[in-house]
């Protein structure tokens, strides 16, 4: 299988913005575990503005797009460095692609990055995606990493892309409010009924949000590609997952 896994700044890290340890070891050595099997797994990385936040003690994720930008400039090069060093543990070898929307929508750059990724896979190295936050900005970029993750998984012909995310998956409404709300296991539409359940963006250090899931589902839906929602902090259901049982919300593509 070919599998994209989108991470996000609530997986990766607390709070405080500093790095979930435990957690991030946890998810390399599961993704190690799936590549030693024989499938091919393409990362799409967030939390480099969310742990520049706290590795520059922040009080909060900024407003203004420069310290935003300086934040991603200090994250990123942490984040990095977090995953080269565990992933080397398992001898993988990571290779770092950070993109803005340009080299997505520029037919030759497209072009480009696909080559780029696609020789990786073919030389087994784990490719992490990121936008280059530290140089684009709200207005000029793809602006989140749900939507980057799905074009990457459209782009390359993956079979599945995983989200992992703060929530189970998609419910009847939302589970931090209402204690009926119930998970709803299975998509192959998305309809008014569905869009109207969406919400607002997800955590105060991220940029998600269900809306944004749902566009990314989309997305893959109209390719071919399944997409699954997960919670990230159960990183070894990416086994479950693989083996095509029941996690979170299957967005099918079939």
């Amino acid at each position: 299988m070919r599998i994209v896994v989108k991470l996000g700044t609530s997986t990766l890290a607390h709070s405080t913005g500093l790095l979930n340890i435990r957690r991030v070891e946890e998810i390399c050595k599961v993704i190690s575990d799936i590549k030693n099997a024989g499938d091919e797994v393409i990362m799409v990385s967030s939390g480099a503005i969310g742990m520049g936040v706290g590795k520059l003690s922040l009080k909060s994720r900024p407003d203004d797009i420069p310290t935003k930008q300086a934040a991603a400039a200090v994250g990123q090069c942490e984040l990095m460095y977090t995953y080269d060093k565990l992933f080397s543990e398992y001898n993988h070898t990571v290779a770092q692609i950070l993109i803005t929307s340009e080299d997505l929508q520029n037919e030759q750059r497209h072009q480009n990055f696909n080559n780029t990724l696609n020789r990786l896979l073919e030389l087994g190295a784990l490719p992490i995606l990121n936008e280059n936050d530290t140089v684009t900005t709200e207005e000029l970029g793809i602006g989140d990493n749900d939507t980057l993750a799905a074009i990457v998984a459209k782009s390359v012909k993956a079979d599945i892309l995983v989200l992992f995310s703060d929530i189970d998956g998609l419910y009847t409404s939302d589970p931090h409010k209402c204690s009926d709300a119930k998970l709803i296991s299975y998509v192959d539409k998305i309809d008014e009924n569905i869009t109207a359940i969406a919400g607002g963006s997800g955590t105060i250090l991220g940029t998600g949000g269900m809306v944004t899931k749902l566009n990314a589902a989309r997305i893959c839906m109209d390719c071919g590609c399944d997409m699954i929602i997960t919670n990230g902090a159960n990183p070894a259901s990416l086994y479950d997952i693989v083996k095509g049982k029941e996690i979170g919300t299957k967005f099918s593509g079939k």
